[in-house]
């Protein structure tokens, strides 16, 4: 089943125009980049409303930086072989295909994407119409570009969003206390304006 969405989907990709396929190779690196700028951006706003604001801001690329460490230790568990090279009948992959042992479960990019998203969407919700879109389509990229299975991106997208949920709702509260003692020191040009 999983196989014949892949070929459905990465058959459909090979029937849009070259600038398509550019723009998802481009897209799938540069909707991090955005999502980590929207995410600046955020702590950025979120240093004149209170510290635990700046608590949230600051908890984002911590529950990143360990969705990425988690995806990695799973993917390096699971051993799946990528797509482009396991599904018979499919389509050269648009993307070059990652080296062997590269492996394909649970994408990186989709769990990066999601944890940022859900970080940003926690610290100020109100960007959630900008970033889930965002998260969404560096996702699909990713099995658009013949890298990843559809479930590789599902699963990638909820590890992200949980760890995210997981490291704000265990650390707000140390991080609020911390934001608060170096809101007065040397540290206070990261938690106000």
């Amino acid at each position: 089943m999983d196989d014949d969405l892949y070929r459905d989907i990465t058959d459909y990709a090979h029937s849009t125009p070259g600038w398509v396929h550019t723009l998802a190779e481009v897209g799938t690196q540069a909707g991090l980049l955005l999502l980590m700028a929207v995410a600046v951006v955020v702590w950025w706003l979120a240093r004149r409303r209170g510290a635990r604001e700046v608590a949230l801001t600051l908890l984002v690329p911590v529950g990143t930086a360990v969705a990425y460490g988690i995806s990695e230790v799973v993917k390096a568990l699971v051993d799946e072989v990528r797509p482009c090279r396991a599904v018979a009948h499919a389509v050269t992959s648009i993307a070059a295909c990652p080296a062997r042992t590269d492996y394909s479960f649970p994408s990186n990019h989709a769990t990066l994407a999601a944890a940022l998203a859900t970080g940003i969407i926690l610290a100020r919700p109100v960007a959630a119409w900008l970033v889930v879109p965002m998260a969404l389509l560096v996702a699909f990229s990713r099995v658009f570009l013949g890298v990843h299975y559809p479930h590789d991106v599902a699963a990638g997208l909820l590890l992200g969003a949980i760890v995210a949920l997981l490291a704000a709702r265990l650390l707000v509260r140390p991080g609020t206390r911390l934001v608060e003692r170096w809101s007065g020191g040397r540290w206070s040009v990261l938690v106000k304006a």
